[in-house]
């Protein structure tokens, strides 16, 4: 049975990572307020510039632009993985390298696979497939970034695809739902799908759609085809700046909860220490009354 200065040392130990797991919680939940109020005020953006693009769009076709045409037989394959530059966040990171094992296994079983990485748990985890390292992106998720990093790293991927380095490319982020729910998805990038597949409609537009109003057509100049192989590019920039943000947001969720867990757990222990360390006392003051007692009556 442990001594009292032992259970003493325990619940000392256990306070002090009560405080730091408090902290941590607290600088969770900073950040998760910033990057949640950065990604709310991106998504108006995204939603009219999607809405511009489906417009255009469906003046021109595949011709427009060659980032729409799809390979006959793709054999080269990059997918961007978005991770966290830290642990301490629940099962966020293993979530999605799972999710990553599986796409790889299941679809690209014959092809050859190429990972770009935002962050050092996927670039850990990708060191150890044999698939090669692209490219990779250090402190970002979680931290501060701004659009350039998304339209610098989609940049390259858009020169790979037109060059022939590369066939197809994938997204696997995290897709922030709400603070209790965060859920990895795939999403393929290039070649860009169609419009209509990318888009789901929302209850506004079927409402829309049904009372048979349609909004206006966009007047484009010099032409729709011009002006689509303007946006596509920025289209795959928006889309990975957006996976970056809910991943970030996701992030900072996870590990909010996370440390909120332990934050509990620790207060259960110390409940569970102080306990013990009760009983360990009054073991203590018992034996000591049985030796007094036990030295009277030899005395008699």
């Amino acid at each position: 049975m442990a001594t009292l200065k032992e259970v003493q040392l325990k619940i000392g130990s256990v306070k002090k990572t009560r405080q730091i797991t408090s902290a941590m919680k607290m600088v969770a939940t900073s950040r998760l307020r910033g990057s949640q109020e950065k990604m709310d005020r991106f998504k108006p953006y995204a939603s009219k510039f999607s809405e511009v693009l489906g417009s255009i769009a469906g003046k021109a076709g595949e011709e427009a632009s060659p980032l729409l045409v799809a390979k006959e037989e793709p054999k080269k394959v990059n997918v961007i993985l978005c991770t966290s530059d830290r642990g301490l966040c629940g099962g966020f990171n293993v979530n999605l390298i799972e999710k990553a094992e599986k796409f790889i296994d299941s679809e690209l079983q014959d092809k050859e696979v190429s990972l770009t990485c935002f962050g050092k748990k996927g670039r850990d985890w990708a060191k150890k497939t044999p698939n090669a390292i692209e490219d990779e992106y250090i402190g970002v998720v979680g931290g501060k970034f701004d659009f350039s990093v998304a339209s610098t790293s989609g940049q390259k991927l858009i020169n790979g695809f037109l060059e022939g380095d590369v066939d197809e490319v994938y997204l696997i982020y995290s897709d922030f739902k709400s603070l209790a729910r965060q859920e990895p998805v795939v999403k393929q990038l290039l070649p860009i799908p169609s419009l209509e597949a990318m888009e789901e409609p929302g209850e506004e537009e079927v409402k829309a759609k049904d009372d048979s109003v349609y909004l206006a057509e966009h007047i484009c100049e010099p032409s729709s085809d011009a002006l689509l192989g303007e946006m596509l590019p920025k289209n795959i920039f928006i889309q990975i700046y957006d996976a970056l943000l809910q991943t970030s947001t996701s992030e900072n969720a996870q590990r909010m909860k996370a440390m909120e867990n332990a934050t509990k757990a620790c207060k259960d222990m110390i409940d569970e220490l102080q306990t013990i360390f009760n009983k360990t006392r009054q073991a203590g003051i018992t034996s000591d009354l049985m030796d007094i007692v036990g030295g009277a009556e030899a005395l008699n």
